[in-house]
């Protein structure tokens, strides 16, 4: 017995030198720098740690997580080609002094122990007190070791992005959406550059706020090619090639790859943080040629008007609007470090017949980089109303994968008026201009404008005026003035309508014209369906043309 208790003894004491001897490196590559490093890859680089710093104002930080308590050793493998520089590391509230090594190759310099009281995470933050040479110092690791790493976790990869986490909005299989409305707030002090506050995503596209560089911010609407190409857009086949319909006035509008191919447009707009934004997202299908035409529309709170950002016609769909998610990304890693929050508030979808449903329950899901475990400072949640993501930080992570979120239901349907157009004016010049630039190039005809809308009496009719108030009996014919696609018409049978349901255009086009009149009306954009995405046929901001022959009026008085 005693040597059985003897050899337990020995195997004990032997499994606990093992721990207190296990030493965990954190990569010199997978630090931060303060204030940023220029471009991503000018510090950091994969292979050879932190290189090329020079900056003595430029503090660099390392973090990671211990979920225990208990002694931690730490040592640092550096060099410099110079004697005589130094730096200063802090950490857990205690700051150390090191001397660097002249040397070309990397030297291990022990720093020294701190005590660790509580779990959680920690960073360790170095900052150049004297340079001698080009450089302050190159930092190939750090070493970590002692009780208090037991389970210590850190980013090993040399990508240093947040994980981007995402709410996804469930809605029924059999539920047809025609549109998503979603209303999204970036706290104060949360806009941080190379973020990415996603507010409208669906299956072929996604729709949001980034923001781009210190003195850029956009509106961003993309929608995805078919197909599987990851890359290139230029191998992508024209058939599987989403197409631009329209545009806002000052939206830029090009291709993307990288992550899937596709179309992509951006607004230049300096939106601002605390102020809560309307996006709105439709899709109009066409079941027969398997295309669906989706538009981003965003809401311009200081002026109160919808703004076109722009519409693109998917091929190989001719479905609604689904998948529906919104997210939280970190695109480039240089400051990877600094936490992202966002809000999303009063989520809708409008169903076919127009039917409003509120969408208040969500699911939290992350990338692939935390799902691989690489970043654990995430999470989401309801807040104030609303379902709210974060990520980065280093904080403890408030939410799973897979978690279920709801929120109150506040029955705030909606208010979508589009004759409340930001580019209004702007656009009324454009369509002015190809009205003019046609009628110069004698493909149409005028005899004036009535209102705003230009009309040519094709045959003059002898009955009764028409009133804003009747009912008219038509055959007509409708198509695009800038390229001659006819989206209507009427075949054998004329259409029988109340004028006051028409578009304005008609409304002033026809107002005293007489019964039996054959009729051209130009109609700007702005008298017909303004930014609206009408239908596979009528992009938003068209001019249209109608020819129109009035077979019979039936006044509202008349029995």
């Amino acid at each position: 017995m005693r040597k059985i208790a003897s050899i337990l003894s020995i195997c004990i004491l032997f499994h606990y030198s093992i721990n207190a001897q296990t030493t965990y490196l954190i990569p010199g590559n997978t630090g931060y720098a303060v204030p940023l490093e220029l471009d991503e890859g000018s510090l950091f680089q994969e292979g050879k740690g932190l290189t090329n710093w020079t900056d003595l104002n430029q503090e660099i930080q390392y973090f990671f997580h211990l979920p225990q308590t208990g002694k931690l050793n730490i040592a640092f493998n550096l060099k410099n080609a110079q004697v005589g520089s130094f730096v200063s590391i802090e950490i857990a509230n205690k700051t150390f002094r090191l001397a660097i090594p002249q040397s070309n190759d990397f030297q291990k310099k022990i720093i020294g122990t701190v005590d660790i009281k509580d779990s959680g995470f920690y960073s360790i933050k170095i900052k150049g007190i004297k340079k001698i040479g080009s450089t302050i110092a190159d930092i190939a690791s750090i070493e970590l070791s002692g009780s208090a790493t037991l389970g210590v976790h850190f980013n090993k990869k040399s990508r240093r992005n947040a994980a981007s986490v995402h709410l996804r909005y469930p809605i029924p299989d059999s539920t047809r959406l025609i549109s998503f409305y979603n209303e999204i707030t970036i706290p104060e002090n949360a806009d941080i550059v190379h973020s990415y506050y996603m507010s409208n995503g669906f299956s072929r596209g996604y729709f949001g706020v980034q923001v781009n560089s210190e003195n850029e911010r956009r509106v961003i609407f993309s929608v995805w090619d078919a197909g599987n190409e990851a890359v290139s857009r230029s191998k992508v086949a024209d058939s599987n090639k989403v197409k631009l319909l329209a545009k806002g006035e000052g939206v830029f509008a090009d291709d993307f790859g990288n992550e899937g191919t596709g179309g992509h447009s951006h607004w230049v707009y300096n939106w601002k943080a605390g102020v809560t934004y309307k996006m709105l997202v439709t899709a109009l299908t066409d079941s027969a040629s398997q295309t669906t035409t989706y538009t981003g529309y965003f809401f311009l709170p200081e002026q109160q008007k919808w703004k076109l950002i722009a519409s693109f016609r998917a091929p190989k769909d001719g479905m609604p609007i689904r998948n529906l998610y919104s997210f939280n990304e970190n695109f480039i890693g240089v400051n990877g470090q600094m936490q992202r929050y966002a809000y999303f508030g009063n989520q809708w979808g409008q169903k076919e017949n127009g039917t409003w449903i509120e969408l208040n329950e969500s699911t939290f899901s992350y990338d692939a980089t935390g799902k691989a475990g690489d970043r654990i400072d995430y999470g989401g949640g309801v807040e104030g109303g609303m379902f709210y993501l974060w990520n980065g930080g280093f904080k403890q992570a408030t939410a799973h994968l897979g978690d279920h979120f709801e929120r109150p239901a506040k029955n705030n349907k909606p208010i979508i008026d589009f004759a409340k157009n930001a580019d209004s004016l702007v656009q009324a010049s454009i369509d002015q201009q190809l009205i003019f630039h046609t009628i110069k190039l004698k493909q149409i005809d005028t005899m004036g404008n009535r209102s705003g809308v230009y009309y040519n009496v094709l045959k003059e009719g002898t009955g009764n005026s028409v009133s804003i108030t009747d009912t008219i009996t038509v055959f007509y014919k409708g198509y695009l003035l800038k390229d001659g696609t006819v989206f209507d018409q009427t075949k054998e049978k004329p259409a029988t309508f109340p004028l006051n349901r028409l578009i304005k255009g008609w409304q002033l086009g026809l107002a005293k014209t007489k019964l039996g009149s054959k009729i051209q009306l130009i109609i700007p954009s702005g008298l017909a369906y303004t930014i609206k995405s009408r239908s596979q046929l009528i992009p938003p901001n068209s001019v249209l043309v109608f020819e129109i022959e009035l077979l019979n009026l039936k006044s509202k008085i008349e029995k």
